[in-house]
């Protein structure tokens, strides 16, 4: 999968760049054979040139530039679904120390602070389960934590992804835990 999602801007840029200065040299030329902007002593480019040349560079950037972003997009969701990941990884360590799931009033903080309340279950706890604090999702968003419904269920975790509105496609599609249905 990690193939599939990387996307290598660099031939595109070696071309650009590779054209950009095929370019330079044959402008370098024709200014030397005709005289175009030129005098005797005097060196560097005109400002036509210099504009033809960003000119290219822009091109160049209108097809390298969504690539990028879609990369960027494409890299949140991976990211965000190996969050989840570790979460649910997280979220069993607490299940053999103590038993259970988190309920839904304690969320996925039980995976950095102990459980308030019973002594038995604090002493259980052998926890933090996750560096430091619990992260946001890429796009800012807080994971929403649902808990099990039942002693032998799974918990849910959820992204709402960029929009971070239920539902969404493309970047706004949600990223859960366990698939919605």
């Amino acid at each position: 999968m990690k193939d599939i999602l990387r996307v290598d801007v660099r031939p595109s840029v070696a071309r650009g760049f590779a054209v950009l200065v095929v370019l330079m040299s044959v402008l370098k030329s024709v200014r030397s054979r005709q005289g175009f902007g030129s005098r005797r002593g005097e060196q560097g480019y005109s400002l036509l040139e210099v504009l033809i040349v960003l000119a290219i560079i822009a091109l160049i950037a209108t097809f390298v530039g969504p690539r990028l972003f879609a990369q960027l997009d494409r890299s949140k969701a991976t990211a965000a679904r190996i969050q989840i990941q570790s979460f649910m990884s997280a979220l069993e360590t607490v299940r053999l120390d103590l038993g259970r799931y988190p309920t839904q009033a304690e969320g996925l903080t039980l995976l950095v602070g102990a459980p308030n309340g019973d002594e038995a279950e604090q002493g259980a706890w052998r926890g933090p389960y996750i560096d430091a604090s619990v992260p946001l999702d890429p796009w800012g968003g807080a994971y929403i934590y649902t808990a099990a419904p039942g002693p032998d269920e799974r918990p849910n975790i959820i992204s709402y992804g960029a929009d971070r509105k239920a539902g969404g496609t493309g970047a706004a599609l949600d990223i859960a835990a366990t698939p919605a249905g």
